[in-house]
């Protein structure tokens, strides 16, 4: 992955607070019913709501995101639910401790 693209995915304080909030999805999302995080994550509009804006904006975010590998989507029926990548969390942290 491009490191500038991962750098850009993460220069908009909602994608960073989407992550943030994935990395506790229990605490977050306690409304998300049959939720189970740890196999499949949190349903976009659990993710919309709790960020106030539209969906096609969140979808945005969420793309990009899932580019950058830092986030991983599973469709489930019409729902398509994101967590973290843990894979794309540990690159980062690799990038930043050997080359930054």
């Amino acid at each position: 992955m491009d490191q500038v693209e991962i750098f850009k995915a993460l220069s908009n304080k909602t994608r960073l607070q989407i992550l943030s909030w994935l990395k506790a999805p229990a605490e977050n999302f306690p409304e998300q019913p049959n939720a189970d995080f740890e196999n499949i994550g949190v349903c976009v509009g659990q993710i919309q709501n709790k960020a106030g804006l539209s969906q096609s904006t969140i979808s945005e975010y969420l793309s990009i995101l899932q580019r950058a590998d830092l986030v991983s989507a599973t469709r489930v029926g019409q729902w398509t639910y994101y967590k973290r990548n843990k894979e794309g969390i540990e690159q980062l942290s690799k990038i930043i401790n050997s080359e930054l």
